[in-house]
């Protein structure tokens, strides 16, 4: 649960004003809510208490403000495309959660692309590639970036045409058959899918369309800003993605699920944590509360009682609840996907996010550009 302050435990973490109180809350940086005993006082959430607090120690100074921004830390980067906000998902202004009950990932393109036109992944090509996957994935994005337009001086729609086609390539390279229907009804065809489960998948892919400033969609946006081409763009989002700390999560995942059918879930858990490893599939910096993308997913479908025993084993021993690389793991489980389908489904769900943000990035006409603190000889 969340915790808490009244306004003077809040007045006394922060040593500000009351008015400054106010102004924080007016800006969406302090949640604030009604007090249950006393709705005529209200109560602040304590962790955005905390974290200004954090800011406010670190000073100002231009060098504290950059090292804080590498990890977790200060905002970096202005962006109107999406945002984490008191554990919500937030796509320009449109709970993420709310919008995957319904939207397809062509929707969602139009909504993070801020298009004026509908968006199509269609693939019309004779065959899907059956032999593909994540090689081929690779293979089919560089083929596009060493043939495309640079990025820079061109129209935002222009740009967006050159996602939509890097992102069919990818749908069919990672196991779409081909047509021009919307692309998780084609992925559900290629993995022998019924429509309940082409629903789960849409709702999936939705969830994973963006992410804020996540590591793959940094690097989308540092080869955006030297004017690469959107494939190749999307090639640096997809090689960022491959490391076992972002999308390669979801495959320890579903190690940790065989572990537990194994050795019986606190044996594997208690394994993990022996290897000083962290648990995959559990947690998130953004989600103290639980990982609203996992809740959403999770609740749409029966998960099985051995994940259910990891679930229940692992909040006991770490106090983490499941987060998106666990529901993707218990989905591909449900639905007897192939063992890649979790990083299959993320790449895609993701290619529509760099491309919002390439695209974005190119406008600011900003390249990215960041100095190193040097702390080595000085040299002669």
């Amino acid at each position: 649960m969340w915790e808490w302050l009244t306004r003077e435990e809040a007045l006394a973490r922060l040593n500000v004003r009351p008015q400054t109180l106010y102004a924080y809350v007016s800006r969406g940086r302090i949640g604030m809510r009604p007090d249950d005993t006393d709705p005529r006082r209200s109560q602040y959430r304590a962790d955005d208490i905390a974290a200004l607090a954090t800011r406010r120690a670190r000073g100002r100074s231009p060098a504290a403000i950059a090292e804080s921004a590498i990890a977790w830390g200060e905002p970096a980067i202005t962006t109107s495309i999406s945002t984490v906000l008191h554990g919500r998902l937030v796509y320009r202004g449109k709970d993420a959660v709310s919008l995957s009950t319904t939207a397809t990932l062509e929707e969602t393109a139009q909504l993070l692309w801020a298009s004026d036109r509908p968006v199509s992944f269609a693939s019309l090509t004779p065959s899907a590639v059956r032999q593909g996957g994540t090689p081929t994935a690779f293979a089919r994005l560089s083929a596009l970036a060493a043939e495309g337009w640079p990025s820079l001086g061109r129209r935002p729609a222009m740009l967006q045409q050159d996602g939509a086609a890097a992102t069919s390539a990818l749908a069919t390279a990672l196991g779409a058959a081909p047509g021009s229907e919307p692309v998780h009804e084609r992925l559900a065809r290629g993995w022998s899918v019924d429509a309940a489960g082409a629903g789960l998948i849409r709702k999936a892919l939705v969830l994973f369309a963006d992410h804020e400033l996540n590591a793959s969609t940094f690097a989308a946006r540092v080869a955006a800003s030297t004017g690469a081409p959107i494939a190749g763009c999307l090639l640096a989002g997809l090689a960022t993605l491959t490391g076992p700390r972002h999308g390669g999560a979801g495959a320890a995942a579903i190690a940790l699920v065989e572990d537990a059918e194994r050795l019986g879930p606190d044996e594997a858990i208690a394994r993990w944590l022996a290897h000083d490893r962290p648990l995959p599939g559990f947690g998130h910096q953004l989600y103290p509360e639980g990982d609203p993308r996992a809740g959403a997913l999770l609740s749409d479908f029966k998960v099985d009682d051995g994940l259910l025993r990891l679930r229940d084993a692992a909040l006991a021993a770490t106090g983490m609840h499941p987060n998106a690389d666990f529901a993707l793991a218990a989905l591909t489980r449900r639905l007897h996907l192939p063992a890649d389908a979790p990083f299959h489904l993320f790449a895609l769900g993701r290619s529509v996010g760099w491309t919002a943000h390439a695209v974005e990035q190119v406008t600011s006409n900003r390249q990215i550009r960041p100095r190193a603190r040097y702390d080595g000889p000085a040299g002669t």
